[in-house]
């Protein structure tokens, strides 16, 4: 007896499927991770002016005139205030106007590629003439260009990913996966703080304030990965991959600035686990917690949704479980 044509022909047709559906994937991911890259420029860059107040306005309007909707300018009365500004992270840079001319005041420590890009830019306010550079908050002497932070951040969120996947797809128990998440939380954090604090010298603050955020950017991004699946099974954990990594990573702006991505995508990457997550970072490694409140409401927000998730979650692994009727027995081994 022969099957009919039509069965015979499906394996080949659904071999065809899979990898049109993968290429069409692959043709989202692609602009998602490129475009952003691409298309770096100051979109309402926060900068201050700062000086005498008439030096100050006319200051105010060459910025906005050379470069319109580039930047969210903020006029201050003196370079000291201006220092404050930049130490609390309200702003990337403040152009100070004195007696000499204008100096540049910069925290590279916030974003070394908008440090270096308003270093350019400067010279335009002054008819070429050279501008004096003054870094406030300085990036890492062992860092300078952030490469090492951007890099060494994106591990975090695939090992989250991957924890978060692994206790849902390995651990029938929900209290079981909330030990799970907690430690490998903590551990997360102590280790992730020792390896890019103490030994490749990428973050200059407190240890125990980036373990504190690192261990909570890894409990909200396992936490989420792992609630959503034990709430939908696999599409759940296909879904907190898509929020924390396949769309959270491009447009985290971890290595440049938000406010340099193309809007509104630069403010959505802010409210994922993994912007939110960089920019604890460098508020607990540079800035001794300024400017962390909104990444860290973001991030507890993950955490308790994510746990919650898990509690009210009924996914079980469908392999590899212990039927109830055999749990507590004595398992033999043939050697």
């Amino acid at each position: 007896m022969s099957l009919p044509a039509s069965r015979t022909r499906s394996p080949w047709l659904l071999a065809v499927l899979l990898a049109a559906l993968v290429v069409a994937v692959q043709a989202l991911l692609v602009p998602l991770f490129a475009a952003p890259a691409t298309h770096l420029a100051p979109r309402d860059l926060p900068v201050a002016v700062a000086g005498p107040p008439q030096m100050a306005a006319q200051l105010a309007g060459r910025i906005e005139a050379v470069r319109p909707g580039a930047f969210d300018v903020t006029t201050l009365p003196d370079g000291a205030a201006a220092d404050r500004a930049l130490r609390d992270r309200e702003v990337y840079a403040a152009f100070v106007a004195g007696p000499d001319g204008v100096a540049l005041h910069t925290a590279p420590a916030a974003s070394p590629t908008v440090a270096a890009l308003l270093t350019e830019a400067s010279a335009q306010l002054s008819a070429g003439r050279p501008v004096p550079v003054v870094p406030v908050v300085p990036a890492d002497p062992d860092d300078p260009r952030g490469s090492g932070f951007a890099a060494g951040f994106l591990p975090l969120a695939l090992t989250s990913m991957l924890a978060g996947a692994l206790l849902v797809l390995l651990v029938a128990r929900r209290g079981a996966r909330l030990l799970g998440l907690v430690g490998y939380a903590t551990l997360a954090g102590l280790v992730g703080a020792a390896v890019l604090h103490g030994w490749l010298g990428v973050l200059d603050g407190s240890w125990l304030l980036e373990a504190g955020a690192i261990g909570l950017f890894a409990l909200a991004a396992a936490s989420t990965v792992a609630g959503l699946g034990a709430l939908l099974g696999g599409p759940g954990i296909g879904l907190g991959a898509l929020l924390v990594f396949l769309v959270g990573n491009p447009l985290s702006a971890v290595g440049a600035a938000p406010e340099l991505l193309p809007q509104p995508w630069g403010t959505i990457g802010q409210f994922l686990p993994v912007g939110a997550g960089g920019t604890l970072l460098r508020s607990a490694a540079f800035f001794d917690g300024a400017g962390a409140s909104r990444a860290l409401a973001v991030l507890a927000g993950y955490a308790v949704f994510g746990l919650l998730l898990v509690l009210v979650g009924r996914f079980r692994p469908a392999a590899g479980a212990v039927p109830a009727a055999d749990r507590g027995r004595p398992v033999e081994v043939t050697v």
